[in-house]
């Protein structure tokens, strides 16, 4: 099955392909087919995942892979949450996101810098799917004072997993895939479509 990807981030597409791999799917970024993102309208990540893959599927009329993700500070009040992508203004500046979060957070004590990615995924069949497949991950952590580690994307740099005792940059692909928020709806997204659902 050919699925259109709902983003052109090459750091999720990779991530992606990876996860799903051995699955009869071939996964393509929507930027490769022409399609620009969609505007990101929503107040849930559920529903931005849906309006994504919804965006996706009708401008290629392909079953598309919608993706919503963002980091929640809960310092912050769940901050960048929805607006992760484009928390310092320019949508995919990372280096300019991950800034602002640290300045928000310099006087905030380590123990109260406590963080959460959350991701959505939704599988449209068609644009017009009505019981599209849904999935969701969650990754606890805490946000680290300065960037460290050379892997991932995004505020993997500045995430920093208490249970591995190293931050999420740090994290071999294998690694990362298995315990991150989109490795695990990712590997619920797997799951579904290995029983058929």
């Amino acid at each position: 099955m050919k699925l259109v990807l709902a983003s052109g981030n090459h750091g999720k597409l990779a991530e992606m392909r990876e996860i799903l791999a051995g699955l009869d799917i071939q996964l393509v970024a929507q930027s490769e087919l022409g399609v620009a993102d969609a505007e990101e309208t929503a107040t849930t990540f559920v529903e931005n995942a849906l309006l994504k893959a919804r965006h996706a599927a009708r401008a290629t009329g392909l079953p598309a892979l919608g993706d919503d993700s963002g980091i929640c500070v809960d310092a912050l009040g769940g901050a960048p949450g929805l607006y992760s992508a484009r928390y310092a203004g320019a949508h995919g500046d990372s280096g300019a996101n991950i800034a602002k979060l640290l300045d928000a957070l310099r006087n905030v004590d380590q123990a109260q810098r406590t963080a959460h990615f959350h991701c959505t995924i939704a599988l449209l069949r068609s644009a017009d799917d009505p019981a599209p497949l849904l999935a969701h991950g969650r990754w606890d952590g805490r946000i680290l004072a300065a960037p460290r580690g050379a892997h991932g994307f995004g505020y993997d740099p500045v995430f920093f997993d208490p249970a591995l005792g190293r931050g999420a940059a740090e994290l071999d692909p294998a690694t990362k895939n298995r315990v991150s928020h989109r490795g695990q709806a990712l590997a619920q997204l797997r799951a579904l479509l290995e029983r058929g659902v």
